[in-house]
């Protein structure tokens, strides 16, 4: 994973800034905050909220609505993991709970380690026979338990 920077509201305001002017701009705001510091900082929600005319709780509702902004960051490798219906009808719930219970951590959670977060993810397009999953930005269909293991062997978590 890239790094990231850490928070400055300095650094938070010319990106806000930078997007304020755009139609429907709290989305590309997120975004941008989540791509330079790696999550949404609690911070950054009361100056989006000024620079928007929005209220706090409205800005806060964004965030924590779409699954991919982070209020903390990721840790050094995102394994996303598809939970979508065709995917736990083909074996997803089982190998979910593989993986939350070798990483020893539930969904959105980062190990104590800091090199793997788990994250759902609500379709990746590849559950036409397996389930599917993400690992830093990769896909892979066709997951199963020799698989799943293999990923979480990349990331030093086997």
């Amino acid at each position: 994973m890239p790094g990231f920077e850490p928070w400055s509201a300095e650094r938070g305001g010319a990106i806000i800034a930078a997007h304020k002017g755009q139609e429907g701009a709290t989305l590309p705001i997120l975004h941008a905050l989540q791509d330079a510091f790696g999550h949404v900082p609690r911070a950054a929600i009361p100056l989006i909220a000024e620079a928007l005319n929005l209220s706090r709780a409205e800005v806060h509702g964004v965030v924590s609505f779409y699954h991919d902004f982070r209020d903390a960051a990721p840790g050094a490798h995102v394994l996303k993991l598809c939970r979508a219906e065709a995917c736990q009808a083909m074996g997803a719930d089982a190998l979910s709970d593989a993986a939350r219970e070798q990483l020893s951590i539930d969904w959105g959670e980062t190990t104590p380690d800091g090199s793997v977060t788990l994250e759902p993810v609500f379709c990746l397009g590849l559950c036409a026979c397996a389930p599917a999953a993400m690992l830093d930005g990769k896909v892979f269909g066709g997951l199963d338990r020799a698989r799943l293991d293999g990923l979480l062997k990349r990331v030093g978590q086997r």
